[in-house]
């Protein structure tokens, strides 16, 4: 029976299946990531109820309703209260003053962002860290959806272009976020997702400030736990970039094997190293180390070693050993 050639169109089948079948798979990466995101409402549950206590030692509940009855009989002019999720936190050490100090040293002060798209970051605004988060926090629902929930890990250090652009606002209308146009977060626009997200953490503030964010004090404790949150976050960031950065560079290795084989049972052997089922039928129905590295045993090999990658020095050893015998059995 005459080989059927490779082609374009059969490296990019097999590739999707790939792509398809390691994103399923529960590796080390996958698992860390699933971990950080229950770790976030984990997170969430502890913080918010101490943000709650905070509020109320700085804006009583019998204040909050008296600033809101004035705000319904007068209007505008007594627009002073209204409900938030973003707020300023701060404590003072308590410890000497060093020689090169002054008291506003002691004061630790941040910006902590309740909300779906609340920065992470060091800054308070404008950076990308709350919707990296949305992003890994919404995959699932993003990706069922035919949305791009990966784009962040996959442009990683690459600078701004229509790509990028174009999966970044698909996926914010997705999950209903057009940016908070009001200083009052009594009148934020958001809708779906983000909204439903957003409307579980807000609290009454008193105040005027911009984006009423004035500095509310608290204890080093209260403070603490705002920063688990903060870090919480962040750390299912790191971990959605971990995992797909994994794929990715999978991903890379099959297209440069699938580049070099002229045959599709080429193709079809490595995916069956690499333990998934695929046949040349089922394909057609559907319409830099040398040459041995893409021999398919090799590079189902190689592939598998860029997951999962918390080994032992005995397990590496031996996976390298292993490599090694394979590389002589088929020279």
């Amino acid at each position: 029976m005459q080989k059927i050639r490779m082609n374009t169109e059969f490296r990019n089948k097999i590739l999707n299946r790939y792509v398809d079948s390691a994103e399923k798979e529960n590796t080390q990466e996958k698992e860390a990531f699933l971990q950080a995101r229950e770790d976030v409402d984990k997170a969430y549950q502890v913080a918010f109820p101490v943000a709650q206590q905070v509020m109320t030692r700085h804006f009583p509940k019998e204040d909050v309703d008296t600033c809101r009855a004035l705000k319904k009989k007068y209007g505008s002019p007594l627009d002073v209260v209204a409900k938030d999720k973003c707020f300023h936190f701060a404590y003072i050490e308590d410890r000497p003053l060093k020689e090169d100090e002054n008291e506003s040293d002691l004061k630790k002060e941040e910006h902590f962002d309740f909300g779906l798209y609340g920065n992470v970051g060091e800054g308070r605004y404008d950076d990308r860290t709350g919707e990296e988060f949305a992003n890994a926090y919404y995959r699932d629902e993003l990706k069922a959806n035919g949305k791009n929930a990966d784009i962040f890990p996959q442009m990683k250090d690459k600078e701004d272009n229509p790509h990028l652009t174009k999966h970044r606002d698909e996926n914010k209308k997705f999950l209903g976020y057009s940016g908070y146009s009001s200083y009052n977060s009594d009148n934020d626009n958001t809708t779906g997702m983000t909204q439903k997200f957003d409307s579980q953490w807000y609290l009454d503030i008193i105040g005027t400030s911009h984006c009423r964010s004035r500095t509310m004090t608290c204890n080093k404790d209260e403070f603490l736990i705002f920063t688990l949150l903060k870090q919480a976050k962040s750390n299912l960031i790191t971990c959605h970039n971990k995992w797909i950065a994994s794929i990715e560079k999978q991903k890379q290795a099959m297209k440069t094997g699938l580049k070099a084989y002229r045959y599709l049972s080429e193709g079809v052997e490595l995916m069956k190293e690499l333990g998934i089922e695929i046949d040349e039928a089922e394909l057609v129905r559907t319409n830099s180390t040398g040459l041995t590295i893409y021999n398919p045993v090799n590079l189902a090999s190689m592939i598998k070693g860029m997951k999962n990658t918390t080994q032992t020095r005995e397990q590496k050893i031996a996976e390298r050993l292993l490599y090694e015998k394979q590389n002589q059995a088929t020279n």
